[in-house]
C-alpha cells in the first residue's frame, strides 16, 4: 500500500512540476509586469519580418504572438498571411473571437499588415514559403481550406475551437507548410468533427485527442507532446528543445524559411542553421489591435 501511495505521490509531483508550475510562473510574471493598456498601440505598424508587398514573389507566412491580456500568460494566437504574385498587398487568414460574440463569422480573410504587433506582443515568424505561380497554387488551397473551416460560428478560448484550431486546420489540409505549431498554442489539439485521431498539423505524425482536454502527439516535426487540460508539455529532438505549458519552446528555434527547391525535397531544410531561442528584440513599432 505504501509503495502504491509513493508512486501516486510521484505522479502528482510530476504533473504539477511539468504542467502547472510553468503556467503559474507565467501568470505571476504577467501580473507583475507592465500593465499598460493595449489600446495605446498603433493598429497597423509592421515589425519588418515580411517581404515588401511590392515583391514579385508569392509569399506565405505563419506567425504566432502572445494572446491578449491575461490569456497571454497561457498561450499564443496564430495566423497565416498570403500574397500572390499578382497582388500588391497581404491578406491575413485568422479567427477573431469577438466577431462571433457580435454575431459575425469567426474566420476573417482580409487585407492587413502581415507581421503587425498583437496587443503589443511581438509576433514570431514560424514558417515562410516564397516562389512563383506554384506558390500561388498553394495559396489558393489555403484560402479554400479557410472556407471549409467547420466552426465559423463557434469560438471558445479553451479548449477550442479557437484561432489555433483554425491554423491547425489549414496546416493539415496544406501539408507543404510542414507547420509545427507552438506547444502553447492552446486549441491546436482540438480536432474538428469530434474525431479522436488525426494527423499532426505538420503532417509528419499522428495524434490522439479527447476534444482538446487531453491527448498525446508524436511527429517528426513536433517531437512528442502530452496534452493535459489543454496544457502541453513535450520534447523535440530536431531541433532539440523542451516544451512547457505557458512558456512554450525552450531550446533551438524551429523557424523555417522555404523555397520551391526546399518543397521539392520535402521541406526539411531550414534556410539557416537553427539557433537558440532568444527573447524578441525591443521594438517600438506597434501593431494590429484585435482579439484572439
Amino acid at each position: 500500500m505504501k509503495y502504491r501511495l509513493r508512486w501516486i505521490f510521484r505522479l502528482i509531483t510530476i504533473i504539477v512540476a511539468c504542467f502547472f508550475l510553468p503556467v503559474g510562473c507565467m501568470v505571476a510574471a504577467h501580473y507583475s509586469g507592465d500593465s499598460a493598456g493595449y489600446r495605446q498601440y498603433n493598429r497597423h505598424g509592421s515589425t519588418e519580418q515580411a517581404p515588401s508587398a511590392d515583391t514579385a514573389d508569392a509569399v506565405i507566412q505563419v506567425y504566432a504572438a502572445r494572446a491578449a491580456r491575461w490569456r497571454g500568460a497561457f498561450g499564443v494566437h496564430t495566423w497565416v498571411t498570403t500574397k500572390r504574385t499578382d497582388e500588391q498587398s497581404y491578406q491575413r487568414l485568422e479567427v477573431i473571437g469577438y466577431r462571433v460574440y457580435w454575431g459575425g463569422n469567426a474566420v476573417q480573410v482580409r487585407r492587413g499588415t502581415p507581421d503587425a504587433m498583437w496587443f503589443g506582443n511581438h509576433p514570431t515568424l514560424l514558417r515562410q514559403i516564397r516562389g512563383d505561380e506554384r506558390v500561388d497554387a498553394i495559396i489558393d488551397r489555403l484560402h479554400a481550406a479557410a472556407e471549409q473551416y467547420p466552426y465559423n460560428d463557434v469560438y471558445h478560448v479553451w479548449p477550442g475551437p479557437n484561432s489555433n484550431t483554425f491554423t491547425a486546420h489549414l496546416a493539415r489540409l496544406v501539408p507543404e507548410l510542414r507547420l509545427e505549431l507552438p506547444s502553447n498554442a492552446i486549441g491546436k489539439d482540438y480536432l474538428p468533427g469530434g474525431h479522436f485521431a488525426a494527423r499532426t498539423p505538420s503532417g509528419t505524425g499522428a495524434q490522439l485527442s479527447l476534444r482538446g482536454y487531453a491527448g498525446i502527439l508524436a511527429g517528426l516535426e513536433e517531437g512528442i507532446e502530452v496534452n493535459l487540460l489543454g496544457l502541453t508539455a513535450g520534447i523535440d529532438l530536431y531541433p532539440p528543445a523542451i516544451k512547457l505549458p505557458g512558456v512554450g519552446r525552450i531550446g533551438f528555434s524551429d523557424k523555417r524559411m522555404m523555397t520551391l527547391g526546399d518543397l521539392a525535397a520535402g521541406g526539411n531544410a531550414p534556410a539557416t542553421e537553427p539557433v537558440a531561442d532568444e527573447p524578441p528584440p525591443a521594438n517600438t513599432i506597434k501593431g494590429l489591435e484585435s482579439e484572439t
